[in-house]
């Protein structure tokens, strides 16, 4: 993962200019979080995974392949362009009241991006949770489409487990977090994300972070695995010091599988093997780019990794609602459309806040990103 010089000093220049702008008071700011320390240290150093003081992914990875790309790119990121990588016009939306549903139904509603609420068997999981505004610590960047912060704290019903992929701004919020934080009863993280959670005041009884290929068994009718994914993890300097996970989701009904961020990788043929199928694959499908196309998929590579997990149902996450690379807004919705044609999983578009009834077959949903620009 190392730059060259001429590189690192033009990220150096970015980086100062963005503190710059932003002030750097919010260093020290608890959003921040903290690094694994103490007892939370010494777990991780028995992780076969963590290896010379940071983790690793279980095959060689690069979080930058094309570094002049990226640094033609970012400019595209940190000031997106209307009808580009943002979209002109509001989304379209259709909100649910989720304390009105019925608790007996085996359902799932988008928030956009990477969070989504699933109620499974009578349980409510809600996983990666961002409510804010801006998926960063700093007020202009990341910012949410226009008309897709409709949700709320406020709006979501007593959470029975909590689950978070891993630290990145995009997938823990501070602000969503500490507003939900009197109504999730259990959190289920890879291991050392729990730091963040200690260092914010939770009740370390509710705290539960494991190593991949663990399984945390939360009563008899669930059961959630940590399993890997090809990515990175870290909020501020300190990378890697935290681990980043996909999950496997397991009740008597149902077997869902959510991969969290990372690139492709033959994990998913294993998980598949050994769980012998899903049928749910709630997969990150967007802010893709060839310089970092070792820990995001392309939309063709999420169709096979879909195949791989011998998934019946494609649930395509992690777009939708902030632009996190270059790409058009509308591209990782058209291009897993076009790539999950002729294949034996049926692909889910439904609009953001939809409830999307998992035990009804014939439950359609429109190509809704054509209807704006």
């Amino acid at each position: 993962m190392s730059i060259s010089r001429r590189n690192f000093f033009k990220l150096a220049g970015i980086t100062t200019a963005l503190l710059a702008m932003g002030g750097i008071g919010f260093i020290n700011q608890p959003k921040i979080g903290r690094s694994p320390k103490g007892d939370k240290l010494a777990k991780i150093l028995k992780s076969p995974h963590y290896v010379n003081g940071e983790f690793q992914n279980l095959e060689s990875t690069s979080v930058l392949v094309n570094k002049d790309n990226y640094y033609n790119g970012i400019k595209e990121i940190l000031f997106p362009t209307k009808g580009v990588t943002v979209p002109k016009e509001n989304i379209p939306t259709q909100k649910t009241d989720l304390n009105a549903l019925n608790p007996k139904e085996n359902l799932l509603v988008w928030f956009g991006h990477s969070s989504f609420y699933l109620q499974i068997d009578g349980i409510k999981i809600l996983v990666d949770p961002v409510f804010s505004d801006y998926a960063s610590p700093l007020f202009f960047i990341n910012k949410a489409f226009a008309g897709t912060n409709i949700y709320t704290a406020n709006d979501m019903p007593d959470i029975d487990v909590l689950i978070i992929s891993h630290d990145h701004w995009d997938h823990l919020d501070y602000a969503t977090i500490m507003s939900l934080k009197h109504k999730i009863k259990h959190i289920v993280c890879p291991l050392g994300v729990s730091s963040h959670f200690y260092h914010w005041g939770f009740n370390p009884d509710i705290i539960h972070d494991e190593d991949w290929y663990r399984e945390i068994k939360l009563s008899d009718n669930l059961k959630i695995h940590i399993l890997p994914s090809r990515h990175f993890s870290g909020r501020f300097l300190d990378n890697n010091k935290t681990l980043w996970a996909s999950f496997a989701i397991i009740t008597p009904t149902k077997k869902i599988f959510y991969s969290g961020d990372g690139g492709y990788s033959p994990q998913f043929q294993e998980i598949g093997d050994y769980f012998q199928g899903f049928d749910l694959a709630i997969m990150e499908n967007g802010q893709y780019n060839t310089s970092w196309a070792q820990i995001h998929m392309m939309p063709e590579e999420v169709a096979q990794a879909t195949m791989d997990l011998q998934a019946k149902i494609l649930l395509p996450v992690h777009c939708g609602k902030f632009a996190l690379s270059p790409h058009h807004w509308q591209d990782p919705f058209e291009r897993i459309y076009t790539a999950s044609q002729n294949k034996s999983y049926k692909l889910l578009t439904p609009l953001l806040g939809e409830t999307v009834f998992l035990d009804q077959n014939n439950q359609k949903f429109n190509k809704w990103w054509t209807t704006i620009s």
